[in-house]
């Protein structure tokens, strides 16, 4: 039976839903209204969509996009193959050391990536790897998140499956193939919303491992648009800013309902 919601929640969820679309409500008027009304709220004000094509024609923005849309699927299959074959390993598989193995991975979730900046940045500077996009995805691809979830959800596969599957003459390969990942879809579907939302949106790391647009991300690119030296006038900046944040709204927006339900399952197991 479902509770009331407590009317102090309600209007507390309410002001939080504002505070959250007040900035997205702005951006769209700025970058739909010409540079005259971007700070004038007027009913009269007249639409145009000239503000996209200047941004778009004022920096490399397609370019920007698909350094960004190789880097997320490079940082996501990386992940994905990673995390798979850790968590089948920590999942079912008893060998020496593997509970301080784990914990090491769980010690990664405690430890903010921004901290590692210095340690990161020499290593891919002593791969000659410096401003280009494995430089960014690198230090990304072995996700203790995504192992954690996998391994959890893993071991909540029945052991029946796996035994109907060795009888069959499946190898621990050929098992984790057949049983265990088309068993994961769900974790799989959040874990991947989550990584490509985290790492599209990633800012300072591109920052410090790119100098040029060849390697350059949105984020990247978005800001030094916007920078103040630039000139451009704010309702530009907002209308580059709707660009660079569409693909993920739109996303979040189609595939909502999936989103929130794959990602309590992950959470339940």
């Amino acid at each position: 039976m479902r509770g009331r919601t407590h009317p102090v929640e309600a209007i507390a969820a309410w002001l939080l839903a504002l505070l959250w679309l007040a900035p997205l409500a702005y951006a769209f008027w700025s970058a739909l209204h010409p540079a005259a009304y971007a700070t004038s709220f007027s009913l009269s004000a007249p639409w145009t969509l000239e503000n996209f094509a200047r941004a778009w024609k004022q920096a490399p923005f397609a370019r920007y996009y698909l350094n960004t849309i190789v880097l997320v699927t490079l940082i996501l299959v990386g992940q994905l193959i990673l995390s798979t074959l850790a968590a089948y390993a920590f999942a079912r598989f008893k060998f020496r050391g593997s509970g301080v193995a784990f914990a090491l991975v769980l010690l990664q979730l405690m430890i903010m990536p921004d901290v590692l900046i210095v340690e990161n940045y020499r290593a891919i500077a002593k791969l000659g790897l410096l401003d280009t996009i494995p430089a960014i995805a690198l230090p990304y691809l072995a996700s203790a998140f995504g192992i954690f979830l996998l391994r959890q959800t893993f071991k909540s596969v029945p052991q029946e499956l796996v035994e109907a599957a060795r009888v069959e003459g499946a190898g621990p390969l050929g098992i984790l193939w057949r049983v265990y990942v088309p068993l994961a879809r769900p974790t799989y579907v959040a874990f991947g919303l989550v990584s490509v939302s985290y790492h599209w949106n990633n800012f300072l790391w591109p920052l410090i491992v790119t100098n040029s647009v060849e390697a350059r991300p949105l984020t990247v690119g978005l800001a030094v648009f916007g920078a103040p030296e630039t000139g451009v006038d704010w309702s530009v900046i907002t209308a580059a800013t709707v660009m660079t944040m569409a693909p993920l709204l739109a996303a979040f927006l189609l595939f909502q309902r999936q989103f929130v339900q794959s990602f309590m399952r992950a959470g339940i197991r």
